[in-house]
């Protein structure tokens, strides 16, 4: 009989592992139900699934390609926890789910590969499962994992098959498929082994709740969510965990949930001592890398996007959906400058046009040779009915900086856009600024921007979308930080970059949003100057050699 379980609390308790609490509070219950009368623990099936993984499965990635599945303490004392407990009037295998929360690069994917191998070659035969993930692709990875291990075991294909369908035993009848959110008919299957991938990228509990239906005539079903955190509010993976959570402290009694959670204690131990990370990385050094870690923490003290993605992926520490982008420090910067001395200089532009009815922003950057500093000249527009229904202190600022002249307010009920265009001929009849090209958000653009093409500038298009504007948020950021961008402390852009939060995708890209998605929390100034900087990304050599 093998005691891994024991081993593992042991060597936890030892301090030869280092582990969260969450993790020694499941192991701690574990261990006294074995000696509660209303269990039987019996590793047979265990170390028959173990013993099949090591000596059948194999390594498909490198670095460690054609080598033996060889499964570390905590995977084995997973695997026996999971198959050893069965209820003792019954003997039927007492849990039904595994919640596995675990950080990214510590093998989860192979790790479920090789359980559902094992299964798939193992089992009672004619029994059907699922990979599953929020995507087709996501859902493919471990599909094709298992695949590559079947085809190593199995090269000739005596014993299985593989086609569009599926993976198929030809001996018992078992099969693998895929089932992801675009699946059509989600219900009517009858699943044994359900694998379900990334649950944090699920917004519901849509194919969940179908595999667990699906499951409702069966004795020992299995349900797997293996995951990391992720980046959605409220959505699957943070009611899995709020209902695990307080089966461990005891509030909710369900001995079929089998809760595996590896999770820090506290954020500040992350960036205290660096042996902590065990907690979160039980695979740390054998195969995540120490030095990786210690590369994105050095990262993440420098970008706060870099920060919340770290924390997330790579320490399971929850992340709201959207963080704030700058502290105060970072984005309070004195530095001022007269527009006089830009005079005759070559600039990019950035317009965020927001609503017809609501505060809209036009920004000139300039550089000067053999100046790093990039200079940002900024034109507010407000329609009169807008300041009239706002806040009572929103209209005092509102006025105030109308009458300093940083907000030109139109009559009537919405934004004048030829004023826009007014302005962008105004820098170069009265300073001699010069427009290279001025970026702009699509929405309501189109016959603003065929004026502005008609009067001469040059137009260039920037999604409003992640994948354009995440590189160029985080050189705003860094420039800032460095004091590099100088927006001539006006008020209104040192509001708007206050008021500016980031969203953070599964990828690490990220964009603007409202801190609280707050509506009098005005965020257009920080969109324009990202609009200008997208710009200037694009045509950056191009533009710098014109100066």
């Amino acid at each position: 009989m093998s005691e891994y379980l024991l081993d593992y609390r042991d060597a936890i308790r030892s301090g030869e592992i280092i582990a969260g609490q969450e993790l020694i509070g499941m192991l701690d219950i574990l261990i006294d139900d074995m000696e509660s009368e209303e269990f039987i623990y019996d590793t047979k099936d265990a170390e028959f699934r173990i013993k099949f993984i090591e000596r059948f499965c194999k390594h498909t990635k490198s670095p460690f390609y054609g080598k033996p599945f060889i499964l570390e303490l905590w995977e084995k004392a997973l695997l026996e926890a999971f198959y050893s407990f069965k209820w003792s009037d019954t003997e039927l295998r007492r849990f039904k789910k595994l919640l596995l929360l675990i950080a990214r690069k510590n093998g989860k994917s192979t790790f479920s590969a090789a359980l559902a191998m094992a299964e798939f070659m193992c089992g009672t035969g004619g029994v059907d499962i699922v990979c599953s993930s929020n995507d087709d692709a996501q859902a493919s990875i471990i599909f094709e994992e298992i695949n590559n291990m079947r085809e190593r075991f199995d090269p000739k294909g005596k014993r299985t098959h593989k086609n569009l369908q599926g993976i198929y035993n030809l001996l018992d009848k078992s099969t693998i498929k895929k089932l992801s959110d675009r699946t059509r008919n989600k219900e009517g299957r009858n699943i044994d082994v359900g694998l379900l991938d990334e649950v944090h990228e699920m917004k519901t509990n849509v194919i969940g709740k179908s595999i667990e239906q699906s499951q409702s005539t069966k004795d020992e079903p299995i349900l797997i969510m293996i995951t990391t955190e992720g980046f959605v509010a409220d959505g699957y993976l943070d009611a899995e965990l709020k209902y695990a959570r307080k089966v461990l402290e005891g509030t909710i009694e369900d001995p079929t949930l089998l809760a595996w959670l590896y999770t820090q204690d506290s954020e500040n131990e992350i960036w205290q001592d660096e042996k902590n990370w065990q907690k979160s990385n039980p695979s740390l050094g054998l195969i995540k890398k120490p030095q990786y870690l210690r590369d994105q923490i050095r990262k993440a003290q420098h970008d706060k996007a870099e920060r919340i993605f770290t924390l997330a992926k790579d320490f399971n520490v929850k992340q709201n959906n959207a963080e704030a982008w700058l502290l105060e420090e970072e984005y309070n910067n004195p530095a001022s400058f007269s527009i006089e001395n830009l005079h005759g200089g070559l600039a990019i532009g950035g317009v965020d046009l927001s609503e017809t009815t609501d505060l809209t922003c036009a920004q000139a950057l300039v550089m000067v040779p053999g100046d790093a500093t990039k200079y940002l000249v900024t034109k507010n527009f407000i329609p009169q009915a807008k300041i009239d229904a706002g806040e009572i202190e929103d209209k005092k600022n509102y006025l105030e900086w109308a009458r300093q002249g940083l907000i030109e307010v139109t009559d009537g009920n919405e934004n004048d856009f030829d004023l826009i265009t007014k302005w962008y001929v105004d820098l170069y009849q009265t300073f001699g600024i010069r427009m290279y090209k001025i970026g702009y958000d699509n929405a309501l653009a189109k016959f603003w921007v065929k004026d502005m093409e008609d009067t001469g500038f040059d137009m260039e298009r920037v999604r409003m979308d992640k994948y354009s504007l995440s590189n160029p948020m985080r050189l705003v950021e860094a420039d800032l930080r460095s004091r590099v961008l100088n927006y001539g402390s006006n008020p209104i852009t040192k509001w708007c970059f206050g008021n500016t939060a980031l969203k953070v995708d599964n990828l690490g890209l990220i964009m603007p949003i409202k801190v609280n998605d707050q509506r009098n929390r005005r965020i257009d100034n920080a969109v324009a100057a990202i609009i200008a900087y997208a710009t200037y990304q694009r045509y950056r050599t191009e533009y710098l050699s014109l100066l």
